[in-house]
């Protein structure tokens, strides 16, 4: 089969690499300049993806921001994994997807949305208590910038909205302001076929922190740990009661919801309504049947089961500087053309980030420093964590750096999560 990939930042090299390893034909189109290198080597390139899609057979979209092209696509009998208008703005404005989840019977929490700094600093003043800052739009790509007050008077959230009037107003014009929940954080996911969820779905629990013990700048995610199953109340009290919205809005691919759980409520706190990364390399490793067979398939509407390993899958991002950030001095000092080595020949469990390949090798790719990402499984969590840390210890890259407490936590999230009735 033909796919064509259509990528802003080459988020889906691996799951594109994996399809060609499979047998099919691959176009990868990468939109941003400095991402252009992004799997030479690996993938046919493809500069404007419009050119392509007569020859597609199935055109997959990577990112949020291709809604309505992907909906033109469809009405027109194309097969196409990947957004819709409704879903991108799911994802994009925090506001009205918490509206959507509440017109859907979800629990949420309070939340109010501002485009000036100083309304919103009377209203932490006029309502003191502990929030979360959250931007919405493009801002939110931008992880260091959601900021987790830590104080019940919120003082903290005031300051620190004080700071991003001053430094950052030009980038941050709508943030959200929403009450703070303590509780587990876990996210619960399925790919869907226009019509239903596909089963398994996908538990998974997301270290979002740079540094191990969940201390540090917010990276987006450093890795995770998951698992699939049939049934799951957190899956029955928040992604599957918003079906009959994505049926409506014609979405195909896979959607997300990120929550906290405690003992009123599970409350979500955002979608992804997309690949996640490195979420996407970590279902790879837990899915046992071929992909270009499964996205033809659900891209075409059909009923189709997804094979998956049962135990747990444990993901570990391999980053270089300036990861997290973006910094093209440090890039081209500490990691540019960087020669990514194994000790021993063996790629298993290693999943492409921003790689390129010259000749045999592989090198560093890009600009951000997303290097790799390392899986494992195994009936335990430990067994997974032990496999995806063994094959950690096989690669070498100058200036790596990694989380070493990738789903550790599992056994207290775990136990939280029995006694509250949600596993």
């Amino acid at each position: 089969m033909k796919f064509l990939f259509v990528s802003p930042e080459a988020l889906s090299l691996d799951l594109a690499y994996r399809i060609v390893q499979e047998g099919h034909e691959v176009k990868f189109c990468v939109q941003s300049e400095t991402e252009k290198d992004v799997g030479d080597g690996f993938v046919e390139k493809a500069d404007r993806w419009e050119d392509h899609v007569s020859w597609a057979e199935v055109i997959v979209f990577d990112d949020i921001g291709f809604g309505r092209a992907a909906d033109k696509l469809r009405a027109e009998g194309k097969k196409v994994v990947g957004g819709s208008a409704y879903t991108d703005r799911l994802e994009s404005d925090r506001e009205f997807g918490q509206n959507e989840l509440a017109r859907a019977g979800v629990s949420i929490l309070q939340s109010r949305t501002f485009s000036d700094f100083e309304e919103a600093i009377k209203f932490v003043q006029a309502n003191p208590s502990r929030y979360v800052i959250k931007p919405s739009g493009k801002a939110q790509n931008d992880k260091e910038l959601l900021f987790v007050g830590q104080e019940a008077d919120g003082n903290d959230v005031i300051n620190v909205l004080a700071h991003y009037k001053k430094h950052w107003s030009s980038k941050i014009r709508v943030f959200q302001i929403q009450q703070f929940a303590s509780g587990v954080e876990v996210a619960v996911g399925a790919f869907f076929n226009g019509k239903d969820f596909v089963k398994p779905i996908n538990v998974n629990f997301e270290h979002k922190r740079l540094f191990p013990g969940d201390i540090g700048p917010s990276t987006g995610e450093m890795g995770s740990l998951i698992f699939w199953t049939h049934q799951s109340s957190i899956f029955g009290l928040t992604l599957e009661k918003m079906k009959q919205q994505l049926v409506e809005s014609g979405y195909v691919g896979y959607i997300d919801i990120n929550c906290i759980a405690n003992g009123t409520a599970i409350y979500p706190l955002e979608f992804t309504s997309r690949f996640g990364y490195p979420t996407i390399s970590i279902h790879m490793e837990g899915v046992t049947g071929e992909w270009g067979r499964f996205l033809h398939s659900i891209a075409g509407g059909e009923n189709v089961a997804l094979e998956a390993k049962k135990g747990f899958q444990i993901g570990v991002v391999i980053a270089v500087p300036p990861f997290p950030f973006t910094d093209d001095k440090t890039f081209r000092k500490f990691s540019e053309d960087a020669t990514v080595l194994f000790k021993k020949p063996d790629m298993a469990g290693v999943h492409l980030g921003e790689i390129k390949k010259d000749g045999s090798d592989w090198r560093i790719a890009g600009r951000s420093g997303y290097a790799l990402v390392v899986t494992g499984s195994g009936i335990t969590t430990e067994e997974a964590r032990q496999q995806a840390y063994n094959r950690v210890a096989n690669i070498m890259i100058p200036n790596m750096f990694y989380r070493t407490d990738i789903g550790a936590k599992w056994i207290k999230d775990s136990d939280l999560l029995l006694s509250l009735g949600y596993l």
